[in-house]
């Protein structure tokens, strides 16, 4: 979290919402470990990492949608070996991400 923390401050204090998405499960093999954090803000600025490839544009668009309702969530991504190469992953994993919208 420290990583990203400097540009969470200047979104913030620019006015910008800021939604943190945290890999809170990983099932088998995953691209990124146990509590790796992106943040995105509402201007569509992203910091850090929860896992790579069409997972974190999904995760953007999670981001936005937790933005204007000022609800958390929970998403399961898992692609099955024969998907793997197709979507850009090739850990064959699954994992799960929560979103939440960061108060100052």
């Amino acid at each position: 979290m420290r990583e990203i923390l400097d540009d969470i401050k200047q979104w913030q204090a620019a006015g910008q919402q800021v939604a943190i998405a945290t890999v809170v499960k990983v099932y088998g093999s995953g691209p990124r470990p146990l509590g790796s954090k992106m943040a995105v803000s509402s201007e569509g600025e992203i910091v850090g990492s929860v896992s790579g490839g069409c997972v974190e544009g999904a995760v953007v668009e999670e981001a936005r949608g937790v933005m204007e309702s000022g609800r958390p969530k929970l998403i399961k991504f898992g692609i099955t070996d024969e998907q793997a190469w197709t979507v850009g992953l090739t850990c064959g994993g699954e994992i799960e991400v929560f979103v939440e919208l960061l108060k100052k």
